[in-house]
C-alpha cells in the first residue's frame, strides 16, 4: 500500500484515501532543548528562538511576564516589583504547587542587558537565563536551575526530593514555551 509521504509512522496503518492519513499526528514542534553540562548541583537545558537576544532579554527582565514562558505551572501571574530587573532589584511573585497559594521574594544577582539575567531565590538556589546571540536574529537560550549557592543540608533535600529533575522537566518545559513563541 502506498502511504502519503507527509503520513507519519502512526498513520502507516490507514488506507492513502482516508483524509486522516495526510494530517500531521502532531502539532508544529519548535524542537526539544538540550541539556548543557553546567557542573555539579545545577540542571541546565539550552534551546534556539527564533528571535533576537534583546527581544527575549527583555521579556525574562520582566517578571510581570514571567509567567507567559513558566513550565512548571507553578509562576502566577500577580507580581509586585520593577518591569525591568537590575542588579540588586527585589520582586515578589505569586506562586502556586500542589493547589497551595504562597509567594516568593526574589533578588536579582546579575542583570546585562541581551546576556543574562539571575534572581537568587530565598533558599538560596539561583535561577539564570543566558542570552547568546546566534545571528540572523536566532538566539541560543540556556536556563540554569543552580543549587550549588544552597547550604549543604539544602542541597541534599533537594536531591532527596527530586527537585532537580523536576525543575529540569520545567526548564525544558519552558524553553519549549519560549521558542514556541517564535515560530
Amino acid at each position: 500500500m502506498d502511504i502519503p509521504s507527509s503520513a507519519s509512522p502512526v498513520d502507516d496503518a490507514r488506507h492513502p484515501s482516508d483524509p486522516a492519513a495526510v494530517r500531521p499526528s502532531a502539532a508544529v514542534q519548535a524542537g526539544w532543548p538540550e541539556r548543557v553540562d553546567a557542573g555539579p548541583h545545577r540542571v541546565a537545558y539550552r534551546h534556539t528562538v527564533a528571535a533576537p537576544a534583546e527581544e527575549l532579554w527583555a521579556m525574562l527582565a520582566d517578571p510581570h511576564r514571567h509567567h507567559e514562558v513558566d513550565g512548571s505551572g507553578t509562576v502566577q501571574a500577580t507580581v509586585v516589583g520593577p518591569h525591568r530587573l537590575a542588579a540588586g532589584d527585589r520582586f515578589t511573585v505569586a506562586m502556586r504547587k500542589f493547589g497551595v497559594p504562597y509567594r516568593m521574594t526574589n533578588t536579582v544577582t546579575e542583570a546585562e542587558a541581551s546576556r543574562v539575567i539571575e534572581w537568587r531565590h530565598p533558599a538560596g538556589h539561583r535561577w539564570r537565563w543566558e542570552f547568546l546571540d546566534a545571528g540572523e536574529g536566532v538566539t541560543e537560550v540556556t536556563e540554569t536551575f543552580d543549587y550549588s549557592w544552597a547550604r549543604p543540608a539544602v542541597r541534599r533535600a533537594y536531591e532527596l526530593l527530586r527537585v532537580p529533575a523536576d525543575n529540569g522537566r520545567g526548564i525544558q518545559s519552558s524553553l519549549t514555551r519560549l521558542a514556541g513563541r517564535h515560530l
